[in-house]
């Protein structure tokens, strides 16, 4: 008898390990419509036995939709690498027959005030996404065993939970990186699973499967929405108005499992307090469910709820509720952890046991989640109508692309904003139709709408998961005010059409435009690559009737390899594709500087490379990479780490060094490289820590601000919270630039704000004319920074050049494209690009 039981746990286990059978995951006693076909009957595979790749997901999942009249399957656009962005909306069959008058049923609940008797009648939508980090796959995985439940359960509850709901189920948030961890993970699997953790498996290769195509971390782009699965999710969220939304996680191999509510002083103060009070509702159909089948768990701690650029905080100001979900992670099939070996099927189990209890919660709650978001909105309408009158004016009068950036945001999160219907001065600053927009504070959900705008630098607590300001007018650079009324405001936006570009008439002298459009580099490179010469003024002057500034582009006619009439023809196609104003002049005389002054420098076609590999932090490679490739359309070599000794780099004009991470390494051999090419002429750009690095080696003299704060009257058991508060997670600051100086060329006004989300201070130099920009004394604009190193701050700078040979070395402190919508500093870098030659 011993032996027979100790067989059968020895099976069980073994079973655990390798993949386990349907039943593993799904609830005892429930029966499945035998035309429904399984995971395996499908894909090939046991669920948890490989990691699935997301060419098999979207397979399973169109079966699953073609066999079963619960579900339909709609493809919402394509990743980066053309990957299907899939939504599965579940309910009954019944539903899906009336399914647009279900929905906007739900909708009317936001927009007017429906009585308690009518919501029975509405259904609760729940949107469940999975595995938005790509190397966190236990989610995508258990969206496997979910749909087939959903699809294929039988019985009286099943048929009141979906009879009553809405499920949107993604069961792939980001497929480029699910794919990429699961050839990973699949490709180094063994026949006899090793738990070691040193194991090649449990160690992916740079960048790892973490992020999108370009590098990015997804969860953090749901308010931004820059990237196109994003735009994809906030598209469906829109549509739906979900009560709930779940965003399934991993998390170390040696935790256990997390569900939110998280800290509860790290609420962002615009989540209204019934909000955490229902997440922590639902969490006791997680504890419950948790607990049935014996899984370990914890709550309130690590994570929080503040930035509303994460999955599971979106929601929270849009009247839903976000859940965040996080499992331990195999990072691959089985892992030795200090609770005990970890299999990649127990961690599917645990999502999948959680994806069921947010079914069953938001059903039994239903109610009360209609109640709250009903009820949200009306408060909504209270709060706006308090300002009714109110609105925030924003724009750039040299930059009409960047300010259709910022409302492009605004669009996709359904936010009403309106023409400006004449020019406006207001602050000394000038906002001019097509250049400009008024929001009015009367909005839907007039929270959102201040979340974007406000500028927050009072915290209940010191420590943040992620950035503690996000201001989109700062990041864009644009001006804002707010106004006390809406005059000024022309026609409301409803179709949202980019900028237009145009030439004037054919000269047969030259032609000019100027920096500040945020295009104008890639204008710039676009007439370089077709050998045209184009030169850069130093000064700024009047021609033509038109006040140019630093940085004006010249373009001759005369001495190039294209007839005059080839040449504005070419240029009319730039201006078109790059909202530009391209102005032909017929003199060399001007107001000011002349054409044929030696204040125009010649601007040369730039070849830049891009240090990548283990150290570097994949994320502020991937937004560098993103910005050439699909902002400026600019070539730019990756050049990894592990071979770049082999590589001759003398053809590169610009190599760029991004932030790394405290493990980078670069050998002697590579630094003896680098430093030859720069002596030689080349240029060297280096982002955040990596300034440290190239100050030890000599490239740069720089002298820094360091840490002296010594730990008085801290406790061990406050240990974390001290170092934890010193961090600058993510913030804003105010700077002076000065605008003679190439670095600055392309920005109208004399400060410039700035993000932080490091502690690198610089001293200035001695030289004032060799700190273009430099913090003010009185830097913050929004966000969280200690005390401490808010007194280091003030004076640094974030930015120097020397030279060193031949060449350069530019330094940047911090991230000027951070996420890609920090489109305010995007220009420092092209400068750096085009005009080192003129610092």
């Amino acid at each position: 008898m011993r032996k027979s039981l100790l067989l059968i746990i020895t099976l069980c286990f073994l079973q655990q390990i390798t993949g386990q059978e349907l039943e593993y995951y799904l609830p005892t006693g429930t029966t499945y419509n035998p035309d429904i076909p399984k995971p395996e009957e499908v894909i090939g595979h046991k669920v948890g036995e490989w990691h699935v790749t997301h060419d098999k997901l979207v397979q399973y999942m169109t079966a699953l939709a073609k066999n079963s009249d619960r579900i339909v399957l709609e493809n919402r656009g394509e990743t980066f690498e053309g990957r299907p962005l899939l939504l599965l909306t579940v309910t009954t069959s019944e539903n899906h027959q009336k399914l647009e008058d279900l929905r906007m049923r739900h909708l009317k609940i936001t927009e007017e005030e429906v009585p308690d008797s009518s919501l029975d009648q509405i259904p609760v939508v729940i949107y469940q996404g999975f595995s938005i980090h790509g190397n966190e796959p236990s989610g995508s995985n258990a969206a496997l065993a979910y749909a087939y439940y959903l699809a294929a359960a039988e019985g009286s509850e099943i048929e009141a939970q979906l009879s009553s709901t809405i499920i949107l189920l993604d069961p792939s948030f980001n497929p480029d990186g699910l794919q990429r961890f699961a050839y990973w993970a699949n490709t180094n699997r063994s026949i006899h699973l090793n738990p070691d953790n040193n194991e090649r498996e449990y160690h992916e290769v740079w960048p790892g499967g973490r992020t999108n195509h370009y590098w990015f971390d997804l969860n953090r782009d749901w308010l931004p929405v820059q990237l196109p699965e994003s735009r994809a999710r906030i598209e469906t969220f829109h549509r739906w108005m979900p009560n709930v939304l779940t965003d399934h996680h991993e998390m170390g191999t040696n935790s256990t499992f997390f569900f939110q509510p998280g800290v509860p002083s790290r609420v962002h103060p615009l989540t209204p307090k019934e909000n955490q009070q229902l997440t922590r509702e639902i969490g006791d159909f997680h504890a419950t469910a948790l607990d049935q089948i014996g899984s370990l768990y914890f709550t309130e701690e690590r994570y929080d709820d503040y930035y509303y650029g994460k999955g599971s905080t979106y929601p929270d100001v849009n009247g839903g509720i976000g859940i965040l979900f996080e499992q331990a992670s195999a990072r691959g099939h089985i892992q030795e952890t200090e609770n005990g070996l970890l299999s990649f099927p127990f961690s599917i189990r645990n999502q999948f046991t959680t994806a069921m209890s947010t079914l069953k919660a938001a059903n039994e709650l239903r109610i009360k989640l209609l109640r709250y978001q009903r009820n949200f909105y009306k408060n909504m309408r209270i709060e706006s109508s308090i300002g009714r009158n109110k609105a925030f004016l924003f724009g750039d009068s040299n930059d009409a692309a960047k300010t259709h950036q910022m409302a492009d945001i605004l669009y996709r999160h359904k936010i009403k904003f309106h023409e400006v219907s004449r020019d406006m001065t207001l602050g000394g600053k000038k906002y001019t139709p097509g250049h400009a927009y008024i929001v009015p504070v009367n909005q839907k959900n007039h929270r959102l709408l201040k979340a974007i705008f406000e500028k927050r630098t009072s915290f209940t607590d010191s420590l943040f998961y992620d950035i503690s300001a996000w201001t989109l007018p700062l990041a864009f650079n644009l001006d804002y005010t707010e106004l006390r009324s809406m005059t000024g405001a022309g026609a409301e936006v409803t179709e949202l059409t980019p900028p237009l570009g145009s030439i004037g008439e054919k000269s047969e002298y030259a032609y000019l435009f100027e920096w500040g459009e945020y295009y104008a580099p890639r204008a710039l490179n676009k007439i370089l690559e077709k050998g045209l010469r184009a030169k850069v003024a130093k000064y700024p002057f009047t021609a033509a009737g038109h006040n140019f500034d630093y940085g004006t582009v010249l373009v001759p006619v005369q001495n190039q390899d294209m007839s005059a009439g080839e040449i504005h023809d070419f240029l009319k196609e730039v201006a078109e594709e790059n909202y530009l104003q391209i102005h032909g002049v017929g003199t060399g005389l001007t107001q000011g500087i002349d054409l044929g002054s030696n204040e125009f420098d010649p601007v040369k076609k730039q070849k830049v490379a891009m240090v990548v590999g283990k150290g570097i932090r994949p994320y502020d490679a991937g937004e560098i990479w993103h910005l050439f490739d699909t902002r400026y359309d600019m070539k730019i070599s990756k050049l990894d780490l592990s071979y770049i000794q082999e590589v001759d780099l003398s053809d590169y004009t610009d190599i760029i060094i991004p932030g790394g991470r405290d493990k980078m390494k670069i050998d002697e051999k590579t630094k003896e490289k680098l430093n030859a090419w720069v002596k030689s002429g080349g240029s060297l750009i280096a982002y955040r820590n990596t300034i440290e690095w190239l100050e030890k080696q000599e490239f740069i003299k720089l002298s820094f601000r360091r840490d002296t704060l010594v730990a008085k009257d801290v406790s061990f058991g406050q240990v974390s919270r001290f170092k934890g508060a010193q961090e600058t997670g993510g913030a804003i600051f105010n700077a002076r630039i000065d605008r003679s100086h190439p670095i600055n060329f392309g920005y109208k006004n004399n400060t410039i704000p700035m993000f932080r989300n490091s502690n690198i201070y610089i001293e200035p130099d001695k030289d004032s004319y060799k700190n273009p920009i430099q913090y003010t004394n009185a830097p913050l604009l929004s966000g969280y920074i200690s005390e401490e190193n808010l007194a280091k701050l003030k004076g640094s700078v974030p930015f120097q050049i020397q030279k060193l040979g031949k060449g350069r070395v530019i330094v940047f402190t911090d991230n000027t494209n951070f996420r890609a919508f920090w489109c305010g500093t995007n220009k420092l870098l092209m400068n750096a690009i085009f005009f080192d030659r003129m610092m």
